[in-house]
């Protein structure tokens, strides 16, 4: 039978855990599928007059990365249309990004002679540490009397807020969430200008304005085309909020989704059976390279806001508090779709909330489709690990989380709040590997580095790549390099309940490959960042990319 295409390199790697290499060089595609892999006789063999053959000489085939974990609807929305605050160290750095924004925009739009409807200045990325004590807008005031500025902090799990904003919007401090959100107050009992977690943060997202269908439809492919080149063929979307449906719809009347997606709507913390019922519902929509599957469960928030659930409170008596108010409530939803045979992810900081997802999962077992996960697992005690395993639960961790939100000597935010000995218990890839625990690695781009390759880099350095003098975060906690592929190939196929047609490149297979330059297990964890990705392939479909640097 001649077949569609068939690629060809110097090697072909699984990353297996046995570290035998195969003579494999060429994979034959037909239907989306790969149909043979083996030498050159496939050219012969399966070569016909409309078989299309790439030839890449002394590169590597390997299966297509897949990020675990990424938002890349508001996150290519919220990057393409806020200001990049990353690497602002100090409160001063922030504000001069705020003035060159505004300065770009001309002082006719600036200060309150806008107008009611005047222009928002909105960032990501923001560093908590760049302020002394708690955040609050007041100091945004001071700068850009005025100005409404709204500023999400780099767990993107608050907002900073100038006092402009606060009275365009009529915040109060006596809101009431569902969840444990919270219109910050100071000692007066006026809002501080910080917005904690996500319902009082969806309060100001509702104001900011509105990105026509056309643009958000274009950031999204771009930066959908900019994730291919560095090597991903797919994506899980922990998220599925308006306007996902309609931007993956509007790519695909027009083109095509250069990676596949796969989302998993969120179930909002202490919602109600209809939410439920919604969310199942859900489940049907589908497109050509992306479809709904899954839901997502956030326990509790992040450590650095304060918000995290663990055992015993932080150095600020805070960290002590589930993001559901009703935890019972939270069981009885996991158990819904699991009835309905809908794996669920949940978000679980603190070693409380990661114990609460295992003892509610070890009572709910697994749907047939796929297992259940745990997201982010941050720091936990050494005997939940093996309950990971036990239980056939899916881990699924950051790598730059851990290598450039915190520091090895402890003086970050995250490690001050939790103290040094929940600290000295996070981040603990390699000890969930040596437990027999699936690890699937993701970026949770924006808040994390998009490009899969410095991922991994730092997964094996326990620092980031890019600096060779920082000292790395829990040394012991490194892992191999075909750990590290593993962790971007079979895991999330594992996850996602799709193992026996994703993440390897074997007969029977859809055709998602990634073409690199060098096989990264010959290259250096450093060099492996900068390893040029020549093309991917999408269910036979190949895209060509020039080599490029790493992106964030």
């Amino acid at each position: 039978m001649h077949t569609d295409l068939i690629v060809r390199a110097a090697h072909i790697e699984n990353f297996d855990p046995a570290p035998a290499r195969t003579a494999a060089t060429a994979v034959a595609v037909h239907g989306g599928r790969i149909v043979a892999v083996g030498d050159d006789r496939l050219l012969r063999e399966r070569a016909g007059s409309a078989t299309r053959v790439l030839e890449f000489p002394g590169a590597t085939l390997a299966p297509g990365l897949t990020d675990s974990h990424a938002h890349p609807v508001w996150g290519a929305i919220e990057v393409g249309t806020g200001l990049d605050l990353g690497g602002a160290s100090t409160l001063d750095e922030v504000c001069a990004r705020i003035a060159g924004r505004l300065a770009e925009r001309g002082t006719a739009e600036r200060g309150t002679g806008s107008g009611p409807a005047g222009p928002w200045v909105t960032g990501f990325d923001l560093d908590v540490n760049v302020f002394d004590g708690q955040p609050t807008g007041d100091l945004l005031e001071r700068r850009f009397p005025g100005v409404p500025v709204s500023l999400m902090t780099r767990d993107a799990h608050s907002l900073v807020v100038s006092p402009a904003v606060v009275d365009r919007i009529g915040l109060t401090g006596t809101e009431v969430f569902d969840d444990a959100s919270a219109i910050v107050v100071g000692p007066d009992g006026r809002p501080t200008g910080f917005v904690l977690e996500l319902q009082a943060m969806e309060l100001v997202f509702a104001h900011y304005p509105a990105v026509p269908l056309t643009t958000a439809a274009r950031l999204v492919a771009d930066r959908l085309h900019a994730f291919a080149a560095t090597g991903l063929t797919g994506l899980h979307a922990l998220d599925f909020t308006a306007p996902s449906e309609d931007v993956y719809r509007e790519i695909e009347r027009t083109g095509e989704l250069p990676v596949r997606v796969r989302c998993s709507p969120l179930v909002p913390a202490d919602s109600a059976r209809d939410t439920w019922e919604a969310v199942a519902a859900q489940q049907r929509l589908a497109g050509r390279r992306w479809h709904v599957a899954g839901a997502k469960f956030m326990l509790d928030g992040t450590a650095d806001n304060g918000s995290a659930w663990f055992e015993h409170p932080d150095v600020l008596g805070q960290n002590r508090r589930p993001l559901w108010k009703d935890v019972a409530a939270y069981r009885e939803a996991v158990r819904f779709f699991t009835e309905r045979g809908i794996p669920t992810a949940t978000h679980a900081i603190g070693d409380r909330a990661v114990r609460t997802a295992l003892d509610v999962i070890g009572e709910t077992g697994h749907p047939p489709s796929a297992p259940h996960r745990i997201e982010h697992v941050e720091s936990v005690p050494d005997d939940l690990l093996p309950r990971f395993a036990a239980l056939g639960v899916v881990a699924g961790l950051q790598p730059v989380h851990a290598t450039r939100m915190t520091r090895a000597d402890r003086t970050d935010n995250w490690s001050r709040r939790i103290g040094p000995h929940r600290a000295a218990h996070g981040w603990r890839t390699r000890d969930l590997l040596d437990h027999g625990v699936v690890v699937a690695l993701g970026s949770d781009w924006p808040i994390g580095i998009g490009d899969p390759r410095t991922a991994l880099a730092d997964a094996q350095l326990r620092r980031p790549v890019d600096e060779p003098e920082t000292a790395p975060v829990q040394p012991g906690q490194r892992i191999s390099a075909r750990e590290a592929y593993a962790g971007m190939t079979r895991a999330p196929a594992v996850a996602a309940g799709a193992a026996d047609r994703l993440g390897r490149i074997a007969p029977g297979y859809l055709a998602d490959l990634t073409v690199f330059a060098h096989d990264p297990l010959d290259l250096t964890p450093e060099q492996q960042a900068a390893n040029p990705v020549l093309a991917t392939v999408v269910g036979g479909s190949v895209l060509h990319h020039a080599p490029r640097e790493r992106t964030s």
